[in-house]
């Protein structure tokens, strides 16, 4: 991570490299919106149907929100949650233990836990079926063309671009709740009974960067999908949303960022 940080910190002050003329990234579908008006500043593939891994779970967010997801209420794991939750990354939500709601939507937009979407699904009395059925309405009522889900978790399947990507992003961040978690760098969350503490860490590394105005950041990351990030910010006076995927290593969308932002303060 600190490689990674300093490499961002690097392209941010521009040490050693004179403004480019045109922007490079690795990423190979990107796009960058202002949020307020749409326009397109930069776009590259951005039209391309790909693989979006947990990305998908700003949907499953919005979705909850939609049905007023008591945050202050507890919600159980299950062994149904651990079954969706298959073939995905390791979890720290023990079956058996109940937490916070709040806490668990934090565990999911901040590291992507695939145990979450159905238990929260559950606390608002929808089946996976029901929350898969809601996210495809909603990817329609957006006028998400290219944007499909088959599993509520983006362990399997689930395809969009970058821009539409980007414009559930700009919806997302819309929410206050939802953008004050996905700006959050830590969470530390304890179950009902007080038998499991965990800590979590933000995937999104932008969070830690200094003079930054992250308004919330998603990342995503399958042999599919490769990796990519969803991040709204503001930058030189202006609110935009960026999409960056299908980047080869960990560090390519991270790095792409910081050179969106030079580019876009130039």
């Amino acid at each position: 991570m600190r490689s990674v940080l300093a490499i961002l910190t690097i392209l941010l002050l521009g040490v050693g490299a004179a403004r480019a003329e045109s922007l490079q990234l690795e990423s190979p579908a990107v796009v960058i919106l202002d949020s307020t008006t749409g326009e397109e500043l930069f776009a590259r593939s951005a039209d391309e149907p790909r693989p979006i891994a947990s990305m998908t779970k700003i949907f499953v967010a919005m979705i909850l929100r939609k049905h007023r997801l008591d945050l202050e209420g507890w919600t159980q794991i299950t062994d149904q949650d651990a079954r969706a939750a298959e073939g995905g990354a390791g979890t720290r939500l023990l079956r058996g233990e109940s937490f916070n709601n709040l806490d668990l939507l934090h565990a999911m937009l901040l590291v992507s836990d695939n145990r979450v979407p159905t238990a929260l699904a559950r606390s608002v009395k929808l089946s996976p079926k029901q929350l898969l059925a809601e996210m495809n309405d909603l990817a329609e009522s957006l006028g998400l063309a290219h944007t499909h889900f088959t599993d509520v978790t983006g362990i399997l399947g689930n395809e969009s671009t970058a821009r539409e990507m980007a414009i559930a992003m700009t919806r997302t961040l819309a929410d206050p709740v939802l953008a004050k978690i996905m700006r959050t760098r830590y969470a530390r969350i304890t179950s009902k009974s007080q038998a499991v503490t965990i800590d979590y860490k933000s995937t999104v590394l932008p969070l830690w960067t200094k003079g930054l105005r992250i308004r919330g950041g998603k990342t995503g990351t399958t042999e599919a999908a490769g990796h990519c990030m969803l991040i709204g910010a503001t930058i030189a006076k202006r609110p935009v949303v960026m999409a960056f995927l299908g980047g080869e290593t960990a560090s390519s969308r991270f790095v792409d960022f910081a050179k969106a932002v030079r580019w876009l303060e130039r």
